[in-house]
């Protein structure tokens, strides 16, 4: 298969095409100009050579003064159109015989400029005038060889040609230099890009920080324009790249610890018999590790599907603070385990539209995370409030050790962790909190304050709740 041009030969081709063809068609219209007027000024001479003549014969009423003439390349004739184009005198210089003209210039009765070969002559321009002679009417004619014109119209064009080509050749140099000079930042992003593409093949190796423009973004035309596009993609596809390396080195770390668990209780189990009590507790611990690998599982699938935009969320009728005190009535038996309280202000029911199930989750998710964090003895608030004009906001605020203003932007990261015990949701609980309310249409504030606490808001957006919620 043929190798296509690549992009510089092919705007190096364009540019001298396209200025090759202006030039051509300016030297064609300036030649043609040139050649017009050339002939017009020599039309002129010619009739301005035969005027004083055909003016002294017309006076003098004898044209043999014609025969006296011998001028430099003018070649004079009188002949009598009456009898078939008689020559009544000729110039000294017209040696080579009459000037062969038709019947059509004998019979005319005006000015008339045509071309005519004649050897030795080579090829003249003559003019027709009719001259009265008395009562006779003849017709002069003066013949102006061709040659010098025809001499400065070939050295034009060949001068034209030599133009054209020079021009050419001087475009295509400077085509190539431009051209070349334009792409050099293209070709300077080609190979960096190229060098880190390497850099992503390559399992563990540690991904540049630097812009990918290497100072080309500073510039202010289009290439920088193009430059800073590729330092923005850059910089998301880096971290992009980075992130899904941590969370691959996370979800390793949360899965072996489980698995490691599982493996330990069933070598024991099947290392020797035991007592029914034995399996009993071995059978428990098994249960309560499958249950947080189920939980990450549940939770990545979960994530996947909001990172496809695929994570669906049903419209129905509820009462929000039902499902919120659902929520807070599941969490409280692991509460009360910590003596921890968990106080409502719920308000009057407040009628949405929304999915049960994936709110439930929402809620349990901020739930889980103030109990697990919280010490004993300490009370959890949770608020309903529904807000003029926009959706209901819901409050969770705890009396935890707070989260340090450097571990805020992070804290809906998956798996990442601010300190403290692991949160049973396996470090996913606030991330799919995070995406079911993104999937809502909402979003969540947080605030925290060191050996304080922390206090997280959901803002849902509006809905319109039909009106037989009851009924349902």
């Amino acid at each position: 298969m043929k190798r296509p041009l690549g992009l510089r030969t092919r705007m190096m081709l364009l540019f001298c095409a396209v200025v090759g063809v202006l030039l051509a068609a300016s030297f064609a219209t300036l030649y043609a100009w040139l050649a017009r007027k050339t002939r017009a000024q020599f039309d002129q001479q010619v009739i301005e050579a035969a005027a004083p003549v055909a003016a002294d014969i017309a006076s003098d009423g004898d044209a043999d003064d014609v025969s006296q003439l011998n001028l430099p390349q003018e070649y004079f004739e009188v002949l009598d159109p009456m009898t078939a184009g008689r020559i009544l005198a000729q110039s000294l210089n017209l040696t080579s015989g009459p000037l062969r003209v038709g019947s059509q210039v004998l019979a005319t009765s005006r000015l008339w400029l045509f071309d005519l070969t004649q050897p030795p002559y080579g090829r003249l321009r003559v003019v027709a005038q009719p001259v009265e002679i008395g009562k006779t009417r003849t017709v002069m004619l003066l013949g102006m060889p061709l040659q010098g014109r025809d001499q400065t119209l070939w050295e034009l064009r060949h001068g034209l040609g030599a133009l054209l080509l020079l021009s050419l050749g001087v475009m295509a140099l400077v085509s190539t230099w431009y051209v070349g000079r334009s792409l050099r930042p293209i070709a300077a992003l080609t190979e960096q890009t190229s060098r880190l593409a390497e850099r992503l093949e390559t399992a563990g190796s540690a991904l540049p920080k630097e812009p990918l423009s290497a100072g080309l973004a500073e510039r202010r035309d289009e290439i920088g324009q193009l430059a800073e596009a590729f330092d923005h993609l850059w910089e998301r596809m880096r971290a992009a790249v980075e992130q899904l390396r941590q969370f691959v080195s996370d979800a390793s770390h949360e899965l072996r610890t489980p698995l490691a668990v599982l493996r330990g209780e069933t070598e024991l189990v099947l290392g020797e018999p035991r007592s029914e009590e034995e399996y009993r507790r071995a059978l428990e611990v098994i249960e309560d590790e499958l249950g947080k690998l189920s939980r990450i599982v549940e939770g990545l699938f979960t994530l996947t599907l909001a990172d496809a935009g695929q994570l669906r969320l049903a419209r129905e009728p509820l009462y929000l603070n039902e499902v919120l005190e659902e929520a807070c009535a599941i969490e409280e038996s692991r509460a009360r385990k910590k003596s921890i309280a968990i106080e409502r202000s719920l308000g009057a029911e407040l009628p949405y539209e929304g999915d049960e199930t994936w709110l439930r989750q929402l809620f349990l998710s901020f739930l889980d995370n103030a109990v697990k964090y919280s010490p004993p003895e300490t009370r959890v608030r949770v608020r309903l409030a529904a807000q003029d004009g926009a959706g209901p906001r819901v409050e969770f605020e705890d009396e935890g050790p707070g989260i340090a203003p450097e571990h805020l932007p992070h804290i809906f990261e998956r798996f990442y962790r601010a300190g403290g015990d692991e949160a049973q949701s396996g470090g996913l609980g606030l991330a799919i909190a995070q995406a079911i309310v993104g999937a809502c249409g909402g979003r969540i504030e947080c605030s925290s304050q060191l050996g304080v606490g922390t206090r997280f808001v959901v803002h849902l957006p509006p809905t319109e709740p039909r009106a037989n919620l009851n009924e349902n």
